[in-house]
């Protein structure tokens, strides 16, 4: 399958990328230019995992031109031309929620989200009239996995953490750490996964996270042991305050009835490789 990945220098674009390549797939990349769209026709499959990703970016327009304008307009190329299209959304719509599938309300809590809120919200009402393509979104957990480095202060928490014990010779989690919970979804099963969806005729919207919440507070002082370190718990920035999330855990339900049961790899797993 000859396929488009846009963002392709992105974190989970370049796990995906080398993926969909060593399983036979044709794969080439697409980085976001002002006012310039890909030649979708030339594809079989557009994989759109291109955005402004910074939870904490407070450019609102800069965040709509390249989450939502964009985002829209590529969709609008692929139905004129029939190219079934993927596309990034985000667990972050779900906001302070603990219910988080895919028909429960949302309540975004940055600009980052309320933009991936807004696209999914108008692929639900163009799905209601019908695609001329198959389009299939995917509202990813917090993932982690390798080929991080570059997204600094956005990495997972075990980049960050990480990096800390090798430059600070500590890992500082912030205070109360124990008391907030993440959805934590390797990027190796995103991966398997979106390829499995190639196959699947179906639109929609899908969640794509472990189904288990873990304690950032438990994984700082597994790391902090791991790597004979101390912990300093620190303050939240203020950038932070209001939009953090103190629970989230992807309900699994409809991923698992579509795709079949999958083991998924936890992070204690992945971080003893």
């Amino acid at each position: 399958m000859k396929i488009l990945i846009t963002g392709y220098k992105g974190f989970i674009a370049q796990n995906l990328g080398r993926y969909l390549a060593s399983q036979g797939h044709d794969v080439e990349g697409f980085d976001w230019l002002p006012n310039t769209l890909p030649a979708v026709d030339y594809y079989d499959q557009i994989i759109h995992l291109g955005a402004i990703s910074e939870t904490t970016c407070t450019d609102v327009e800069a965040v709509l031109e390249q989450n939502l304008e964009f985002s829209s307009r590529l969709l609008g190329l692929c139905e004129t031309y029939g190219v079934n299209l993927m596309y990034a959304s985000s667990a972050s719509v779900y906001g302070p929620l603990e219910d988080c599938s895919e028909d429960a309300p949302c309540f975004p809590k940055s600009p980052y989200a309320w933009s991936k809120y807004l696209f999914d919200r108008l692929v639900k009402s163009t799905q209601d009239q019908g695609f001329n393509c198959k389009v299939q979104g995917f509202r990813f957990f917090n993932v982690f996995g390798d080929f991080e480095d570059h997204k600094k202060s956005q990495a997972s928490i075990f980049h960050q953490f990480k990096w800390q014990a090798k430059k600070e010779g500590k890992i500082k989690p912030f205070i109360g750490s124990e008391n907030y919970y993440r959805d934590f979804i390797y990027v190796g099963d995103i991966c398997q996964i979106m390829e499995k969806f190639l196959t699947i005729d179906e639109s929609g919207i899908w969640n794509i996270g472990s189904g288990h919440a873990e304690s950032i507070g438990n994984i700082a002082t597994w790391m902090a042991d791991k790597l004979n370190v101390p912990l300093e718990e620190v303050e939240m920035p203020a950038a932070l305050v209001g939009q953090y999330q103190n629970y989230t855990k992807s309900n699994n339900t409809k991923l698992l009835n579509t795709i079949g049961d999958y083991k998924f790899t936890t992070p204690y797993e992945w971080m003893s490789r």
